[in-house]
């Protein structure tokens, strides 16, 4: 007996431990819109990636800068070297004296040359890494709309998922109510047996709606915490006051300008075009010589032979490459019609932004419209579901009817839900396709 209670003892408290776990495992936050996007963007790995793609582009323009220092170079050796015939040949060297002993030699060689002209290299490098970089930061600014709107629309479907499970169960306390009253009324005769089957069989149905709205909801969760470099057991409570749609709305034709001057991903293609056209002069420069200025230094010594110190040596040096006349004609085509296709999809993303405008715009407008039928749709709903209990009350509607009247009502106001949540995220659309989206979607 006293084993029994032991293992029951023990049972219990791990049993208590685990729900402890749980209970501190599964966190809960409540998030406004606002405060989704900036912690999404912190945690972005996209915009990390980014960054390192500045932080690349950052150094290929060092590099250019670079290339204007003089090249610097120090070499020496000590060479150990056998007995060799060491022969003279100098007038000095007739007189007959003694063949000197060579076994060891030294020597040290300081150079440095400085580019003083080759053809403009240099200078259209820096230029180039310059308009690069830039454009990787237009990208970077680029990626950071589309972890935005990411984030937006995750936030979305998020409150789409609560607000279903909420009206879910609203509806099934409801359904559940209305079993236990054609419980009642069928023991006393009132109602057929038929009919309460068939309130048994809309509060089942109810239940399994539940079910599939509380998954989609988890679901949206784990999605959510993800993309905000949360713990995926945070649960995670939105704000309905960040699901509200703006009501100022411009012509498409001032989104349109305003996509042509603020969108980065035009602004980094522009670059792009510059810096390839850059390229252009940079290969044209391999039809020019590069004169450079040198100097030096030198020290040898082989013991018992030769000494050799304060050679300084310096002068200009003229080069120039013959194989470029026939070499660098295609180099020069193949930039020109990189240069030609930059333009060409310059071309096509002005296409695709007036699309994306067009299309974001008639989106939002369709999400304001639906809203306002939406809300005539509840209270057709509300009064079309009052009037048919009335009516199955005074036995002028079938229960069918009854049933059918609740879904109704439901399902007025599950539209009426999304769509709010949709304008929103239509609206941000909008400022994506435009490029005027900002860090606060809530204070567009």
């Amino acid at each position: 007996m006293k084993h029994k209670l032991i293992l029951t003892a023990i049972a219990l408290a791990c049993c208590c431990t685990l729900t402890v776990q749980t209970l501190l495992a599964q966190e809960k936050r409540a998030i406004t819109l606002n405060e989704a996007v900036e912690l999404g963007l912190k945690n972005s790995k996209l915009l990390k990636s980014s960054q390192a793609k500045i932080d690349q582009a950052t150094a290929m323009l060092q590099e250019s800068y670079d290339k204007r220092l003089p090249d610097v170079s120090v070499s020496g050796s000590y060479l150990r070297v056998n007995s060799p015939n060491v022969s003279l040949k100098t007038s000095s060297s007739s007189g007959g004296g003694g063949t000197p002993s060579v076994s060891q030699a030294m020597y040290g060689i300081l150079n440095a040359s400085y580019n003083i002209y080759s053809g403009g290299k240099v200078k259209y490098g820096i230029e180039s890494a310059k308009y690069l970089l830039q454009a990787s930061k237009f990208d970077s600014a680029h990626d950071r709309g589309d972890v935005m709107i990411n984030i937006i629309g995750a936030y979305i479907n998020l409150y789409k998922a609560k607000a279903a499970v909420d009206l879910v169960k609203e509806n099934l306390e409801q359904s559940r109510q209305r079993e236990n009253d054609f419980i009642n009324l069928e023991k006393n005769g009132v109602v057929a047996r038929n009919d309460l089957l068939k309130v048994q069989l809309q509060t089942s149905n109810v239940e399994l709606s539940l079910l599939d709205a509380e998954s989609n909801w988890k679901l949206a969760n784990v999605n959510m915490d993800l993309l905000l470099g949360l713990p995926e057991a945070t649960e995670l409570a939105t704000d309905s006051g960040s699901i509200v749609s703006p009501v100022d709305l411009k012509s498409i034709d001032d989104y349109e300008q305003q996509g042509f001057q603020n969108r980065k991903d035009m602004q980094a293609l522009l670059l792009r075009k510059k810096a390839a056209g850059v390229n252009i002069k940079t290969i044209n420069a391999d039809y020019y010589p590069s004169i450079s200025l040198s100097g030096g230094y030198i020290a040898l010594d082989v013991p018992g032979f030769l000494s050799v110190t304060n050679a300084v040596n310096a002068g200009v040096g003229v080069k120039y490459s013959l194989s470029s006349i026939w070499k660098t004609k295609a180099k020069l085509a193949e930039a020109k019609a990189q240069e030609n296709q930059l333009v060409a999809s310059e071309g096509l993303l002005g296409d695709n932004m007036r699309y994306q405008v067009n299309q974001a715009y008639q989106t939002y407008l369709l999400s304001l419209k639906k809203i306002d039928v939406y809300v005539k749709a509840i209270d057709e709903a509300q009064e079309n579901y009052k009037i048919t209990k009335n009516k199955y009350t005074n036995t002028l509607a079938t229960t069918t009817d009854l049933l059918d009247a609740d879904v109704a009502q439901l399902q007025a106001k599950l539209n009426y839900a999304f769509a709010k949540a949709d304008a929103v995220l239509a609206y941000n659309r909008l400022m994506q396709a435009a490029g005027i989206l900002t860090d606060k979607p809530t204070n567009n």
